[in-house]
């Protein structure tokens, strides 16, 4: 179980910031994607905050982006790490109910 846990903390890290829970409500709402300057209208960050934030929240899987011209345009991309999420609260309820 232990190990199960520690492949589930890039995504546990993820979420544990308000300022990426913020990014990822601005980002389900704009699904065609936005720039970090759009992201930083949105939220009283700097560019260069902003722009950790989304790679924290790409390395565990909820947003990726699309190059358009120069920019970087983020898009949620939620379904993963919702399914992966799923299946360890499935996991620990069913070690829950052996003890």
């Amino acid at each position: 179980m232990e190990q199960q846990f520690k492949q589930y903390v890039p995504i546990l890290d993820a979420l544990k910031d308000e300022n990426r829970h913020a990014i990822i409500l601005l980002l389900a709402r704009n699904k065609s994607g936005l720039n970090v300057n759009t992201i930083a209208e949105h939220i009283p960050l700097s560019r260069p905050a902003i722009s950790h934030h989304l790679k924290v929240l790409r390395q565990a899987g909820f947003v990726d982006y699309e190059k358009k011209n120069v920019e970087n345009y983020y898009v949620l991309t939620i379904r993963k790490p919702l399914e992966q999420l799923k299946l360890l609260i499935a996991s620990i309820e069913a070690q829950c109910s052996q003890t």
